[in-house]
């Protein structure tokens, strides 16, 4: 599959002992910096736009500096700032570098609390001061934060308007900024509320920060401002005094996970990054609940707050099928589940000629669903021996040993047909060059089949726009010659966009509705269109109308198979010699293979958040303004 812009990536990480603890024992005070560098490469394929890390020295004294940022853009970023975090710390040397007091006093990054972020833009938005960690300043420590996140929220307007009509001014509308501002707001008054408590409390002076500090309540400030966030996300933060906060979105869409023991307090996007990192075993990792809040105040005392409502879990399915890591556990197993529920259906498509077919995948991400996939086949095998083995006469069974051995040769013949040219990379821009240096990102593996003769079945893990199969994948595949090219995606169609976390936001770029809507037009069924089209409008204008995606109506009519015998016209050019075929996953598989993870609305439409019905609704009346004609 062609890659997509996803969702972000976050670390946070709480050191509970000294720095000369870890100097003690794993021979550096550099302990969390280490790990915070391992929880974020191990997550690199989260953000590929830029990386940012913060750091918070909790005992600094007054005029020195207690709170450290490091960000830079692009696909190296990690190494980047991690390099200026080690330039800084150059300036000390020898005994002084290894003495982690004179660390935790003098050195920049010598810290408790790490806060690490990668990025990938959903909005379109870039440059430096997109790039996460965040920071507010205040001379007061405890109003000092620190913020990043995984999320998109669907209602930026409305919470920008919100918030202006409060009094405050916003130096960005963006959902980051948004974010930070009411966070940060209800930090203040947080503050505020204490600081007048201890002055009742007859407190003067230094007496009065410290009071602050101990009992600032994070999860009355989550509460307060995320109560209006409509969306997926996942929010990290440290502030200057050692508060150190994840929440998650009530629907569970984004995922967060979390581990403790008496040395260190972490989380991050993904189970499989804290397990290697931390060296731990899957159950002692945690997921965060959905609405859920994990809290470690100042003094290291960490607790789980029910900070919204949970709705209904509605965890992304895309999650599972592309984005996270493989080597969880069940991500693994679910990957290989989708592979093996696509198994009757390739039997169709190939006419259950198996030993004149060839199976292989589309590298990488693929690849789980393609073993899954065979071992669907391998056990299909076994069932089909079996009967044709009962089906012999004791006679046959006895002497004729070729047609046993007939029987039992028929075997699934797996081959690396297609290979990814990591190394090509696509540097010019635009043009007739850039389409054609496209479509040579992938090889494939001369002589891997009979030419006319063999069958070719090759598994992606979902299809999107279908540029990539347009401009290279179909037709470097024709030149092997096969006699028809089974494409199968372990996902269903992807038909509607993503709101929460994922750049995927306009109609034009499914490949499932333009087929939908080539569909309406072949069959004189415009009316569909400008009916929708209405409906939407309508719904867009009234701000109190029940939210119902209308855009399901542009598929109604049609079966799935309809929709993917288009998609292979739109897909498959005229000079391409095989005879071509789309088989897609069914929801009702992807929900049997993922039963834990429902958020399915890139292929159901069932969006679960109103935000995210209005937005797939604004997308179709922009669809319709921009490039349809009635």
């Amino acid at each position: 599959m062609e890659p997509l812009k996803h969702e972000c990536g976050v670390a946070l990480i709480r050191l509970l002992k000294p720095l000369e603890h870890y100097q003690e024992k794993y021979g550096t005070w550099m302990y969390g910096l280490n790990k915070l560098y391992l929880l974020m490469e191990k997550q690199h394929n989260r953000g590929q736009e830029g990386a940012g890390l913060a750091c918070v020295k909790m005992n600094a004294t007054p005029g020195e500096e207690f709170m450290f940022r490091e960000r830079a853009p692009g696909s190296d970023a990690i190494t980047e700032i991690f390099n200026r975090v080690n330039d800084a710390l150059k300036e000390s040397t020898g005994e002084a570098f290894r003495d982690a007091a004179y660390a935790g006093r003098c050195l920049p990054f010598a810290g408790e609390l790490y806060l690490g972020h990668l990025r990938y833009s959903t909005t379109g938005k870039k440059g430096n001061s997109y790039l996460h960690p965040l920071l507010r300043r205040d001379s007061w420590l405890a109003k000092n934060i620190a913020l990043c996140g995984n999320f998109n929220l669907t209602n930026v307007d409305e919470i920008f308007e919100k918030i202006t009509s409060q009094g405050m001014s916003p130096r960005i509308c963006s959902d980051t900024y948004l974010m930070l501002e009411q966070v940060s707001h209800r930090l203040d008054m947080e503050s505020e509320r204490l600081f007048r408590e201890s002055k009742e409390n007859g407190l003067a002076g230094t007496a009065v920060t410290r009071y602050i500090e101990d009992h600032i309540d994070m999860a009355n400030v989550l509460k307060t401002s995320s109560k209006d966030w409509d969306g997926g996300y996942v929010v990290c933060g440290i502030t200057g005094s050692g508060e150190a906060f994840a929440v998650r979105d009530p629907w569970g869409i984004r995922p967060a996970f979390w581990y403790m023991d008496d040395e260190l307090m972490v989380v991050a996007s993904e189970r499989p990054v804290i397990q290697t990192a931390l060296n731990v075993s899957f159950e002692r990792v945690n997921e965060l609940r959905p609405g859920e809040s994990i809290l470690i105040n100042k003094a290291g005392k960490m607790r789980l707050v029910q900070i919204n409502r949970p709705e209904e879990r509605r965890a992304c399915s895309f999650e599972r099928i592309y984005f996270s890591r493989g080597s969880d556990i069940d991500i693994y197993r679910e990957r290989k589940k989708l592979g093996e529920k696509l198994v009757e259906p390739v039997l169709k498509a190939i006419d259950y000629d198996i030993r004149h077919t060839v199976f292989s995948f589309i590298p990488n991400t693929a690849e789980v669903a393609f073993y899954g996939m065979l071992e669907g086949f391998d056990n299909y095998l076994n069932r089909l021996k079996i009967r044709q083995i009962e089906t012999l006469s004791r006679e046959q069974r006895l002497f004729e040993h070729e047609t046993l051995e007939q029987i039992l040769s028929l075997r699934i013949r797996s081959e690396k047909v297609a290979i990814k040219d990591i190394k090509l990379r696509t540097f010019i821009a635009e043009g007739k060059s850039r389409n054609d240096l496209a479509a040579h990102v992938y090889d494939i593996t001369y002589g891997s089949l009979v030419p006319y003769v063999d069958n070719l079945v090759i598994i992606d893990d979902s299809i999107v726009r279908g540029t990539t199969l347009k401009q290279s994948i179909i037709r470097i595949l024709d030149r092997l010659h096969p006699k028809k090219i089974v494409i199968v995606s372990s996902s269903p169609q992807v038909r509607y966009p993503d709101y929460y976390g994922i750049d995927m936001s306009s109609m034009d770029q499914f490949i499932a509705f333009k087929a939908a809507i080539e569909l309406l037009k072949e069959r004189e069924m415009k009316d569909v269109i400008s009916r929708t089209y209405e409906k939407a409008k309508m719904q867009d204008a009234s701000k109190d109308a029940a939210r119902v995606n209308h855009v399901k109506e542009i598929y109604a009519p049609f079966t799935p198979e309809e929709i993917s015998e288009k998609m292979v016209e739109l897909l498959a050019a005229d000079q391409i010699q095989a005879k071509v075929e789309i088989v897609f996953q069914t929801l009702e598989g992807l929900r049997e293979a993922c039963p834990n993870h429902s958020g399915d609305w890139y292929f159901s439409g069932d969006y679960p958040t109103p935000g995210g019905v209005r937005l797939v609704n604004s997308a179709f009346i922009e669809y319709v303004e921009r490039y349809y004609q009635f």
